[in-house]
């Protein structure tokens, strides 16, 4: 991933996350540092429906499918990103993520998000604040 001018950094990306989007510059520091650079080649099985997660990834190049139920669901980019409750809940994965072109991908590991909670306990009831507001949009969508 060679990195120009104008090309957002691993903050940006971060901040572009509804779950880090109210995140102050020293917080997102702190998570950026916690992340790791990974690629993945076509075809690859970037995570598994079914299988626990422990791994938000944000996609910095390339593309993948998202398949439930071994049905295409969703095609994701640059600037996408997928895993972020498994940050919270490592509960298994809702679906598959299929790269379809070689991808170049930022993976922040829950361990590593835990750790950056435990140094920043107010970030924490920040995030629940953000997680209560998108669940109660999710409702009024759902229930009018």
């Amino acid at each position: 991933m060679a990195k120009s001018d104008t090309a957002p950094s691993k903050m940006d990306h971060l901040r572009s996350i509804w779950l880090f989007s109210e995140c102050s510059k020293r917080e997102l520091a702190l998570l950026e540092r916690a992340c790791d650079e990974a690629t993945a080649p076509a075809g690859a099985v970037i995570c598994e429906e079914g299988h626990a997660g422990r791994e938000l990834y944000l996609i910095v190049e390339g593309e993948a499918k998202v398949e439930k139920g071994g049905n295409e669901v969703a095609r994701l980019g640059p600037g996408n990103h997928f895993g972020e409750l498994s940050l919270l809940d490592q509960q298994p994965r809702s679906a598959s993520v299929i790269a379809i072109t070689p991808m170049a991908l930022i993976v922040l590991p829950a361990r590593e998000f835990s750790a950056v909670l435990e140094e920043i306990p107010s970030m924490a009831i920040r995030l629940l604040e953000i997680m209560s507001l998108r669940l109660r949009e999710a409702d009024e969508r759902a229930y009018g």
